[in-house]
């Protein structure tokens, strides 16, 4: 066999080729071993449980819904207006069919509160004056008694029912839990546990809490305890007696039934962003 000669570029380009496989070889085992250790590490400090909870903490849980910000909560006097506070409205400073709104206004501020919150639909009170004008023999003018809230509410698509305060406690919360909402009747005369200088005023209740014994109220004529959760007993213990009846319970809502549907909040008023 003969020998091959090469000369000497030859030989330093083998060399040079040689040279380049073995440092990439030797690269590839380097890769391939840090590989492993980091997936090691990486294994060990998942399995940890500082790693773990650093982990689960980093997962932000989604916020609760805040139920009371679909409440509306109107307010019916001049000085609310004057201040610009949320829920007031122009209606709180006018006259309407000989008498002040804000004066008279607080069972129809009721009823929007309830029209509002529990429907798909928006009204404001002075929407709500005129529609019980005019489903009702409301005459206007005057603050509004019990049969024409109710014939009001029903031609809403609610129904309700309306009742004297019962002899138990007990027995108040069984109707208040059992209601989408109330409105109630309450006077100082009665009791002055929350309510000072009042001879009469219907007030809103919703979303009952059982675990705190609190109701969220509606009061459209003291803005410090509008949207406020309050002690059931206190309004148990400030129902107005003398009054026919104490309270309007609204036990369901039927959108078929609402023979109003409406949509447009009238009037100059301000409202949450929500409600705009």
């Amino acid at each position: 066999m003969r020998r091959r000669n090469y000369d000497r570029k030859q030989i330093a380009v083998i060399v040079l080729i040689s040279a380049v496989m073995l440092a990439a070889a030797a690269f590839l085992n380097y890769m391939e071993r840090e590989g492993a250790r980091e997936a090691s590490s990486t294994q060990a400090a998942i399995s940890s449980p500082a790693a773990a909870a650093a982990t689960e903490g980093a997962v932000r849980p989604v916020p609760t819904p805040d139920a009371t910000e679909r409440i509306a909560t109107y307010l019916q006097g001049p000085k609310s207006w004057k201040a610009r506070r949320e829920w007031s409205g122009r209606w709180g400073t006018e006259y309407y069919d000989g008498g002040s709104f804000g004066g008279f206004g607080c069972g129809l501020c009721c009823m929007a509160n309830i029209y509002c919150s529990l429907t798909d639909y928006r009204c404001s009170p002075l929407d709500m004056y005129r529609y019980a004008m005019k489903e009702s023999m409301y005459a206007g003018g005057g603050a509004i008694d019990w049969g024409y809230m109710k014939d009001t509410m029903t031609a809403a698509g609610f129904t309700c029912n309306v009742g004297r305060k019962p002899s138990r406690y007990e027995d108040f919360q069984d109707i208040v839990k059992k209601s989408m909402a109330c409105i109630v009747v309450v006077s100082s005369r009665d009791s002055t546990c929350y309510w000072k200088n009042t001879p009469g005023h219907y007030v809103t209740l919703f979303l009952y809490d059982e675990n705190t014994d609190r109701i969220f109220l509606a009061d459209s004529g003291e803005p410090a305890h509008n949207r406020h959760w309050v002690p059931l007993k206190k309004i148990y213990r400030s129902l107005k007696t003398a009054n026919n009846w104490q309270y309007m319970a609204v036990v369901s809502y039927d959108e078929k039934r609402d023979g109003w549907k409406h949509t447009k909040i009238s009037g100059r008023c301000i409202l949450p962003p929500q409600y705009k």
